[in-house]
């Protein structure tokens, strides 16, 4: 079974292939068929071969096929070559069942556009790339599906192109994370240099054999791939693009947030943990990073009024969980959030989804009002992951991913009280900024007229997204921590002082900043909405609401330290001496195409004169020579 894991990336590229070449002859619902029958052969083909993996596991949990040697240039031979083992094996059930679900939200919320062919050819490519990127087994070939997923980003994001506004946010997505992309290719330049491989496996093992912990070239390395998963994965201070990523439709929305690219960057540290173990200063960064992004993005969350720019920053923070757990050792932590963010956040945006397009394509929660009523399934599932995302304790699988990770940073050997008390704070906040969504949008006075409503493609995998929003965190529960046992196959142990009677007080602690953000922002939003006014009105509120509601300026900085003085280079540059000459050229083609364009009088006879003088002409020089 395991020699058929190659069809796992293949059935999705497979789809973008028929879809890109069908042409209009597959119609609308070939186009869906195609788009969500490619990601569901994928995802069984997932399903099947991890129960193979789990019954049968081969020797050292692990299993490489290599299809094909890419090219071959001296020592250099990367391969189209798979890996799986316990992470790529978490990732790949994921990121194909996840986004199985999406699609088939898909065939219903798209059907109608008349780029729903194109639309699904993108979404298949973006998957095959995905989970390239997380089977691949050497450096290149994830480097091509991690640019892979950059260049279907931009697609997506852009995917209504007639809105200008649509294109710039996809430009700045792709340009914001071209910077981290340069990084993570000086990166394998510098590992290939210094170890002479980009195979995974042989380069961590190489790395612990011939690097000391500290040495220069371990954290150079770190740091350049940290910087390559920071644009990925959205975190300080590459995060700006993400926000504006909501101009894609909103499967896509859903798509690049639950289940693929922003958790790249995740991934690439994971898989790189014995890199980063040789600098521990630089995974010391990554907590720090970690740590101030989910504050930032969660203060943002907390004042914006499109709802899905709330879940946009609610992404950045919840990924700056991942970063706080990897940062100190949490390898597994990090990998559970990822796999309960992944429900629930994906549920959040189709959600969000059936109300933005019940209301005919409003995003402002302040215009909404009063929906739980008028659309039940969309509000009860949407509760679900918003208990999820609050880590409404005991019964979401949010509360026990976060709660892990906050013990973590805690007892780690790596983890401080800062850390703990940021994630702490962090979870406060969600709590806030989530209720704060739930009850603008379905509860209060009506303020919208629902349009069109829900039709079963669109139903059902929000069922069943609520369902694993609120189960899947039992297979790390405490006292049977299923998922980690299987994780440490190929991610390190963490190092932990601490008994279980304090991991329970400070799960209780956990447990309390979550209902306590409930409550406060039942409480402002809700039961006393004159309260949130007036701190909104007051002088001190309102600038932080602007400071906040614009992302802590950082569009505003970059504008002017980086983007303002390019251009004025530009400008004062287009002038210069390579710039006269490659005009001069132009100016002199476009006066002998005006030239030429004098002899087309319309005259037929003049035409068939100087056609016959031609003639003659080449006659002559043919005989000459």
């Amino acid at each position: 079974m395991l020699r058929l894991l190659f069809l796992i990336p293949f059935f999705p590229f497979a789809g973008f292939a028929l879809l890109a070449l069908g042409g209009r002859r597959l119609g609308r619902r070939g186009s869906a068929a195609i788009g969500a029958g490619s990601v569901g052969l994928s995802a069984l083909a997932s399903l099947a071969l991890s129960l193979d993996f789990l019954i049968s596991p081969p020797a050292g949990y692990s299993y490489s096929q290599t299809l094909w040697t890419w090219m071959k240039v001296g020592g250099f031979d990367p391969g189209i070559s798979f890996y799986l083992d316990a992470l790529s094996l978490v990732m790949i059930l994921v990121i194909s069942v996840v986004s199985f679900l999406i699609h088939i939200y898909s065939s219903g919320f798209m059907s109608a556009d008349e780029g729903r062919r194109r639309f699904f050819a993108y979404m298949n490519l973006f998957v095959g790339f995905m989970l390239t990127l997380v089977l691949a087994d050497n450096l290149v070939l994830l480097y091509l599906g991690w640019e892979g997923v950059g260049l279907c980003s931009y697609l997506l994001i852009g995917f209504w192109y007639k809105d200008a506004a649509n294109g710039r946010a996809a430009r700045k997505a792709f340009i914001v994370t071209r910077v981290g992309d340069a990084a993570m290719a000086i990166a394998l330049f510098l590992l290939f240099n210094k170890l002479g491989t980009l195979q995974i496996q042989a380069l961590m093992r190489l790395a612990s054999a011939h690097w000391q912990a500290g040495s220069g070239l371990a954290v150079a390395a770190a740091a350049l791939l940290l910087t390559g998963a920071l644009g990925k994965s959205a975190q300080l201070p590459l995060q700006t693009w993400l926000p504006d990523a909501m101009a894609g439709p909103t499967p896509v929305s859903a798509l690049i947030h639950a289940a693929t690219m922003v958790t790249a960057g995740v991934y690439l540290i994971a898989r790189t943990n014995a890199l980063f173990s040789l600098a521990p200063h630089v995974r010391l960064l990554v907590a720090v990073i970690g740590a101030a992004t989910l504050l930032l993005a969660g203060f943002s969350a907390l004042v914006q009024r499109d709802i899905k720019r709330v879940l946009a920053y609610s992404t950045i923070s919840q990924i700056g969980y991942m970063f706080l757990a990897l940062g100190v050792g949490a390898w597994s932590a990090a990998i559970f959030h990822f796999m309960t963010h992944a429900f629930f956040k994906a549920l959040l945006f189709l959600g969000a989804g059936v109300v933005i397009k019940a209301l005919g394509e409003e995003h402002d929660m302040f215009r909404m009002g009063g929906l739980r009523k008028q659309l039940p399934l969309a509000f009860w599932t949407f509760l679900a992951g918003a208990a999820s995302l609050s880590a409404l304790p005991l019964i979401t699988a949010g509360f026990y991913s976060k709660d892990l990770i906050l013990w973590d940073a805690w007892s780690s050997a790596s983890g401080s009280v800062w850390l703990w008390a940021a994630g702490l704070a962090g979870a406060f906040l969600t709590s806030i900024y989530t209720f704060r969504m739930v009850f603008l949008t379905f509860f209060g006075r009506s303020r919208g007229r629902i349009g069109s409503l829900p039709g079963f493609s669109m139903q059902a995998p929000l069922v069943a997204l609520a369902v694993l929003s609120l189960a899947g965190g039992f297979v790390e529960a405490p006292g049977l921590p299923v998922l980690s046992r299987f994780l440490h196959h190929s991610l390190p142990a963490m190092q932990q002082a601490g008994s279980a009677t304090a991991q329970f007080a400070f799960g209780l602690i956990a447990a309390a900043a979550s209902l306590s953000g409930i409550y406060l922002a039942y409480h402002l939003f809700l039961r006393r909405p004159s309260h949130a006014e007036a701190l909104a009105a007051s002088a001190p509120g309102r600038l932080l609401h602007r400071w906040w509601f614009a992302g802590w300026g950082f569009d505003w900085i970059y504008e002017r330290i980086i983007v303002m003085p390019y251009t004025c280079l530009a400008h004062a540059g287009k002038n210069d001496l390579l710039d006269l000459i490659f005009t001069g050229m132009a100016r002199t083609a476009a006066g002998a195409g005006r030239l030429l364009g004098k002899t087309q009088t319309g005259r037929t006879r003049w035409y068939a004169a100087g056609i016959a003088a031609g003639v003659i002409v080449v006659l002559a020089m043919m005989v000459n020579w």
